[in-house]
């Protein structure tokens, strides 16, 4: 089974390998890397494993955390292996059927992301209602949105009143961003976090900012 795990590791050249060598330790198998984001003297990284059958996921943490100043932000499964060229591939997709383009972004931004799911919001004189969204977006057609319209794009609180009851019980981190103007919104979750990195909020602003190009009114 495949997980992705979310580390937090001193940005010193030999760490990501002494991390890399615990987890083989136990068996696990490193399909693909990506950098999330390096500030501070910390790198953020996110890392998608394979382990053995019969292994719980408790022992990814045991053994990346063995290593000194490494902590582990989140694991979770995860099927697939990270695609940071992804992005451009998506954008050519919208580009080719515009009309279908609500559905094709919405489909293919968790992939990039690492979201669980994506909905996109539009809001009018009755509140905002559901445009499109991904296979595992919740089977929701309307929502009390009280930061709509949005400016820019944001980390929003998991915790809010507005945020429905189902979302909140399973830990589900949410990001935003406009999507190509202010009443039009790309909303993503992370059931289970890990939480959203300001690099990950930039990342979709742009790849939302470039869709919207294309997309109709």
């Amino acid at each position: 089974m495949s997980f992705l795990i979310r580390v937090q590791l001193p940005d010193s050249p030999g760490t990501l390998g002494a991390v890399a060598t615990a987890l083989g330790a136990i068996g696990a198998d490193i399909l693909s890397v990506d950098v999330v984001e390096r500030a501070g003297g910390i790198a953020i990284d996110d890392l998608v494993v394979e382990l053995p059958g019969g292994r719980l996921p408790d022992v990814l943490i045991t053994a990346a955390e063995s290593i000194a100043g490494v902590e582990v932000d989140a694991v979770r499964p995860y099927a697939g292996v990270l695609d940071t060229h992804r992005e451009l591939e998506l954008v050519e997709e919208v580009a080719a059927e515009p009309l279908d383009g609500l559905n094709i972004f919405a489909a293919g931004v968790p992939k990039i992301i690492r979201a669980g799911w994506a909905l996109i919001v539009g809001s009018g004189s009755e509140g905002s209602h559901r445009l499109s969204g991904s296979t595992a977006a919740p089977d929701i057609q309307t929502l009390d949105l009280p930061w709509m319209p949005l400016a820019r794009a944001t980390v929003l609180d998991g915790e809010e009143s507005w945020v429905p009851a189902t979302w909140r019980e399973l830990g589900t981190e949410l990001a935003a961003t406009p999507l190509g103007k202010p009443d039009r919104v790309l909303l993503v979750g992370r059931p289970g976090g890990p939480m959203f990195r300001a690099a990950e909020v930039a990342r979709l602003a742009h790849l939302a900012g470039i869709v919207a190009v294309v997309l109709p009114d």
